[in-house]
Formats: structure tokens, sequence, C-alpha cells
């Protein structure tokens, strides 16, 4: 009787294990489990007051490591900030998708979405350290965009929610040579100036014409329109052949295009239709620039600070042309940009120099 009991004991227990397996791989066999982003996105509390309870990184908050979900993205051209470095990432909430509209209009992204720009420098002394400064958030909220500040402590633990402006005074290290900054966080108000169309916020850099180019992700190098597709971050219906910016310091490129891209992400959001300064005769978006009369060539000019000015862009004399003149100066009231700058970008006035130099129309 043992015996059999024991065989009997065997047989059944089998059978039970034969019917869990079976019933165990047709159930699961192929599917792994759906990744959820820990991104903590409560829009009854936002903005929050640190940077670090939005959960956008993990391990060591400076050392800005996405969690899944926060995808990294980088630009062909990025607009000058004092030299400062940037690390953009973007968020966006389950099953949503940004939209293709044109190759130089902003995607359209669904409610929830948050970009995330991070402004850095490397070798800060005397440490010669990383110290990132902010970290600006855009968020869509209710099919409009929003902006929420964040200032980084000295100890690089987290960054503060702020809405005032603030300057940093600090000294860098950049190719050898040691440059010296007076930082300006700006206050809440002042993101509108840039990023206004028709009284309405919008984004200025995440365009198919800026975005259009490969980004090294951990498993490998792709395109970075091709790589939302994959996260469902964008709808597979971008044309194949966009019409895109160039990287301006990329000396392969022709000198035309780099300056085009220049004037674009430094200037085309206030230079535009319906923007900040839109009753100037200059447009300067990158689909518009083939005209060279947008970009003021030949044009007379009616800033009269200095008398040998005569014309916005006078082809071949820097000195006559007040696009340089304002590019080149950093006292307020004659600068361009308005706003986003203390110090000359050497190298962004050096490409303008030589296109001006290069241009060869008769303006009489």
């Amino acid at each position: 009787m043992f015996k059999s009991y024991t065989y009997t004991s065997v047989i059944l227990v089998f059978l039970l294990v034969l019917v869990s397996s079976c019933t165990k791989d047709d159930s699961y066999v192929g599917i792994d489990p759906e990744p959820i982003s820990p991104v903590i996105f409560n829009i009854d509390s936002l903005p929050y007051d640190n940077l670090s309870e939005y959960n956008f990184f993990e391990g060591n908050i400076s050392d800005l490591n996405p969690v899944y979900g926060v995808l990294p993205y980088d630009l062909n051209s990025a607009l000058f900030s004092d030299y400062a470095n940037k690390k953009r990432f973007v968020w966006m909430p389950k099953d949503s998708t940004a939209k293709y509209i044109n190759d130089y209009t902003s995607l359209d992204f669904p409610d929830g979405t948050i970009l995330i720009k991070n402004f850095y420098y490397e070798n800060v002394l005397p440490a010669m350290k990383t110290k990132i400064i902010e970290t600006r958030l855009m968020i869509k909220l209710e099919d409009n965009w929003t902006f929420a500040n964040y200032e980084w402590n000295d100890a690089q633990t987290d960054a503060t929610f702020t809405t005032e402006n603030k300057f940093l005074a600090f000294d860098w290290e950049l190719n050898g040579e040691t440059k010296s900054v007076n930082y300006k966080i700006p206050r809440f108000a002042e993101c509108f100036t840039c990023h206004n169309k028709g009284s309405v916020p919008l984004p200025i850099g995440p365009k198919p014409q800026n975005l259009n180019r490969d980004y090294l992700y951990p498993e490998g190098e792709k395109n970075q329109l091709k790589k939302w597709v994959e996260q469902d971050y964008l709808e597979n219906n971008y044309p194949s052949n966009i019409n895109s910016l160039v990287k301006w310091d990329d000396e392969s490129q022709p000198l035309n295009l780099r300056v085009r891209s220049y004037f674009d992400v430094n200037c085309a959001h206030c230079h535009s239709d319906e923007s900040y300064c839109h009753y100037a005769s200059m447009r300067f978006d990158f689909n518009k620039t083939e005209d060279l009369s947008n970009l003021g060539v030949c044009i007379e000019s009616v800033f009269y600070i200095n008398p040998a000015i005569s014309h916005i862009v006078k082809p071949g004399v820097t000195e006559r042309s007040a696009l340089f003149f304002r590019l080149s100066s950093d006292e307020d009231q004659y600068k361009m940009p308005l706003i986003g700058r203390t110090l000359n970008h050497t190298e962004g006035i050096g490409l303008v120099e030589e296109w001006i130099n290069s241009l060869t129309q008769d303006c009489n």
C-alpha cells in the first residue's frame, strides 16, 4: 500500500507540474512586463519645490543619469548662453505622443510633456569641477506651456524652485584659458520674452529641423527622431527629407548654411512673425533666410548710434553693419540678443564676420 500511494502521488505531482508549466508558458512566453517610468507627475502639486521631487534622475542627481522614460536629446545648433553647456531631456506621460507639424515648427507635444534643460560649466575654478547652475523646465498643461526654473545648491545635491533672477559670478577654464562670467538665472517673466509666439509661450529648440541628427544612446548611435518613434514619443509620419540646420561651428559645412543655422537658433525666436521683435524687418527663421534680405543684407539701417553704420548688413564691411555691431556689443542697450547672455560669443562673432566679408552684393 505504501508503494501504491507513493506511485499515485508521483503521478499527481507530475500532472500538476505539467499543467502549471503549460499554463505559465501559454500566458507568459514572449511577453515582458511593460516598463513604467518612475517620474512623479502630480498635476495638482506642480511645480514642485525641489527638482528631486520629479524623480527625473537616478543615483546621484548631479550625474543627470535619466530614469526610464526621460529621454536625452540634443540639437543640431544650440543657443549661446554665456558658454554654458546644456543637457536636454524630454518626458511624456504614458500613452501620449508628439506630432510632426512641419520641419521648422516645434513638435506638437501632448499635455503633460516636460522639457528639461540643465545649464552647467566644466572646469570651474578653483577645484576644476563641474558645476550645474540651473535646470529649466517647460511643462505643458491643459494645452498651454508654463515654466519652472530651479537653482542648484553649492553642494550639487538638489535644485530649488525660483521665480527671481540671480547673478552668479565665477571663473572657469575653457580650452586652457581662464574665463569669468556673471551668469544670470532669469526671472520667471523673462522666459516669455524668447518663448513667445503671438503671446503664446512655445518651445524654441525641439523642431524637426534641429532634432534631425544622430545621438549616442547607451545601446548605440541612432537618429533622434527614429528613437522618439521607437519610444512612442513621436508619431511615425515625419518626412525623410527634413530641411535641417547644420552645426554652426562645423567647418565642413557651407558657410551660408552655418550662419543661417546660427541666426535661426540665436535670433529667430524674437525676429519672427508674432514674436518679440516682429516689428523689425529681419526674419531669421532658417526656412526664410535663403532670401538674404531677411538677414538684412543691403537693407538700410535706422540704427543711428554710430554714423558709420549704413545698413543692417553691408556686404564686405562689418563696421558699417548694424547687425555686426549689436552682436559684438556687450552693453545692455545695444547688444543682441537682448537677454540670455552677458558675454560676447567670440566664435559666433567670428562666423558672422567671415560671412559678411564673403558677401559681394552691390547695395547701390
